[in-house]
């Protein structure tokens, strides 16, 4: 099975793929001494300590999992990380994401540790209006507390960057933000991640980091005419024309998805984005693997696989990414 760069293998930028958008700040960044991710029984618990546990440290390595820094920072316009202004193509129109450094005047330096929690968990900005479900709050709202508070933690620890947050450029059809709870009250459902006490630990973990952190399942499930992940379909892939990317289908179906990936496969592809046929993730994926991925312990990645390759089978034909990245110079001679 061919999967070519650019493709979107547990792509954590659901900006880039969803349907509507958030007008106000929030969402990614190694972690200088590598934690060890010891799960608990119930595979939630984020990476245990080395000698940096800090909550800063251990909000960074979730910051990372979860995809902030891609999706917060203008890097193809040389843009300061975290301070926002990345455009974000959707079916609705052109979202440009907020600045999230700790800012007073344009990032989310007045915000409170609880508005911040309200806006992962709850969808809902400082002044109390609702957000764009752009910003994933629909996966987020699964993160612990703990987690969420150690992501707070480590943005506030950022260096201010005095950037205006851009307009969106929206289509005329776009819904205003106070129709938003209209969408919120047909498709979201708030509340932590349930540990399933069927499956082994590293099995929770892995569903944590997909359904939580990562939010797999909003870049790589179709959605609806209002922007709303198919259940049917979940995984299975799906195109964004408006960005020229597909989101292959990484279910383990055995013609169009990934089902003949092992969790070593997983955890290759993961950490030097290099698939079972030597093909190298390009775009927006090789971005999320440099930044975020490739930082993660092999456990966690591990736990992803160990998940991510349980799911139901589905097949789900797409088209295919054209080969946009090639192998890295200095690869050592076993990958080649």
């Amino acid at each position: 099975m061919q999967f070519r760069g650019g493709h979107l293998i547990l792509a954590g930028i659901t900006c880039l793929t969803g349907l509507l958008a958030s007008a106000s700040p929030l969402t990614e960044a190694r972690v200088a001494a590598p934690f060890s991710s010891t799960s608990s029984t119930n595979g939630t618990s984020s990476p245990s300590p080395g000698a940096e546990n800090t909550l800063v440290a251990k909000g960074k390595y979730m910051a990372e999992a979860a995809g902030c820094n891609n999706c917060h920072t203008d890097r193809e316009h040389k843009g300061k990380p975290f301070a926002g202004g990345r455009a974000l193509k959707t079916p609705f129109g052109t979202f440009y994401s907020p600045n999230i450094t700790p800012d007073k005047k344009t990032g989310i330096g007045q915000w409170t540790e609880q508005q911040f929690l309200r806006a992962l968990h709850r969808g809902v900005d400082d002044e109390g209006d609702n957000l764009y479900p752009v910003f994933p709050y629909t996966s987020y709202t699964r993160l612990t507390d703990a987690d969420s508070k150690a992501i707070w933690a480590y943005l506030r620890s950022l260096t201010p960057v005095n950037q205006p947050n851009k307009d969106h450029d929206l289509k005329w059809y776009a819904p205003p933000r106070w129709m938003v709870w209209f969408w919120k009250w047909l498709y979201f459902t708030p509340g932590r991640y349930q540990p399933d006490p069927k499956h082994s630990a590293s099995w929770n973990r892995g569903a944590y980091l997909s359904m939580a952190a990562s939010h797999c399942g909003e870049c790589h499930t179709p959605r609806n005419i209002l922007g709303a992940k198919e259940q049917d379909l979940r995984y299975a892939g799906t195109e964004n024309k408006q960005e020229n990317f597909v989101a292959p289908n990484i279910t383990p179906a055995s013609n169009t998805g990934i089902g003949d990936w092992t969790i070593s496969d997983m955890v290759t592809y993961l950490s030097i984005g290099m698939d079972p046929e030597g093909d190298f993730a390009g775009s927006v994926m090789a971005e999320f693997i440099d930044n975020g991925y490739s930082h993660m312990t092999k456990q966690d990645l591990q736990a992803i696989g160990d998940y991510v390759l349980s799911l139901p089978p589905i097949e789900h034909s797409l088209r295919k990414n054209k080969k946009e990245q090639p192998a890295p110079e200095g690869l050592n001679a076993e990958w080649d």
